[in-house]
């Protein structure tokens, strides 16, 4: 009888998640590792170096970030350019959501930003919703695969919610009544804009798996 053949990609095919972030991290791992793919963040690298995030969109920072990263560290890179969109902001912190309130910004300073800008704008006016654009790049620099996603809600007069990271207990999913920072990381796993744009990627970063063009490098 001959060998079954596996329905995931061989395991332990390394993937760099383009971030220091372990907390985002650890979000893509929750995604990935069911499909065989073992993933570590720039933390685990004092090598990786610091992209200039020039871009004018979100899908030109994750390409960016991507490319540079992977060429740099000879290995497969996925990075993500994520930020909150929020109407009456008029779009707004958008692709400067990590440094809303300037250089070095901590989550809570960014969140304190958030709310004082919306300070007399009425719960049916806060209308908002998370975009994740995600990019893979190969060992050689090149951006293989593409995708985004997004989550609607809206940002509530005051936080709730201890889990998560960034803009979490600020940002209710209307449908559930409850914060990102109140959902916790399963539920939020299956309905964020990150988990979305995943999920879009997926079949690419599966398909290139099996291809057999993937490297363990790194």
């Amino acid at each position: 009888m001959g060998a079954a053949v596996s329905d995931t990609p061989t395991p332990k095919r390394l993937l760099v998640c383009g971030t220091g972030n372990r907390k985002k991290g650890a979000e893509l791992a929750e995604l990935l590792s069911p499909w065989g793919f073992t993933l570590k963040t720039l933390a685990d690298y004092p090598q990786a170096i610091e992209v200039d995030e020039s871009g004018t969109s979100f899908a030109e920072n994750a390409a960016l970030k991507a490319s540079q990263q992977a060429a740099h560290l000879q290995a497969w890179v996925l990075a993500d350019d994520s930020g909150l969109v929020v109407d009456a902001l008029d779009g707004r912190p958008g692709i400067y959501s990590a440094r809303f309130a300037g250089p070095g910004a901590t989550d809570a300073l960014n969140r304190q930003k958030l709310l004082e800008e919306l300070s007399g704008v009425d719960l049916p006016r806060r209308t908002a919703r998370f975009v994740c654009h995600v990019a893979l790049a190969d060992p050689t620099g090149r951006v293989r695969a593409e995708a985004s996603g997004a989550c609607q809600g809206r940002i509530i007069m005051d936080e709730r919610g201890a889990h998560g990271f960034g803009y979490d207990p600020l940002f209710e999913v209307v449908e559930y009544h409850r914060t990102f920072g109140e959902l916790g990381p399963a539920v939020k796993t299956v309905l964020s804009h990150r988990a979305r744009a995943i999920e879009a990627l997926l079949p690419m970063l599966v398909a290139l798996a099996f291809a057999g063009e993937w490297g363990t490098r790194g």
